[in-house]
């Protein structure tokens, strides 16, 4: 079922939102990894938890990018041709309603994610010589 007048307006200012909240926060700052201080006698057990903390906020970074682009990818749309909005880029059907409020800039339908992301598996070992 195509979206209403009403779930795209509903939408778009999800969209909107979503843009400004990603927009005002900018990307993290990454702090250099090694400062003069740690060189000159700080605590070298630092070290690792500086490249950790370089990592997460490069990965936000990241993501928060990705997130963005397919904010504006759905805004697009909207604006284009609204009948294109809400559907799945995979088979061409409609995207459900309760997905999109969840993720307004959602791309595809929960079953073309799933073949995407690929089977959620458990463990791969067998046998008890595979941990040996």
């Amino acid at each position: 079922m195509a979206l209403t007048k009403a779930q795209r307006a509903t939408l778009k200012g999800a969209l909107l939102e979503q843009r400004r909240g990603l927009s005002k926060k900018g990307p993290v700052k990454i702090e250099p990894n090694r400062t003069s201080e740690a060189k000159v006698g700080g605590d070298e057990d630092e070290q690792p938890l500086n490249e950790m903390m370089q990592s997460i906020a490069s990965a936000r970074n990241r993501n928060m990018e990705g997130v963005l682009g397919r904010v504006e990818k759905a805004l697009r749309k909207l604006d284009e041709d609204e009948e294109l909005y809400g559907v799945c880029d995979g088979c061409d059907e409609d995207i459900a309603f309760g997905r999109l409020k969840a993720m307004p800039w959602a791309e595809l339908c929960v079953a073309c994610q799933g073949k995407m992301d690929g089977p959620r598996t458990g463990h791969t070992r067998k046998r008890l010589t595979d941990y040996t």
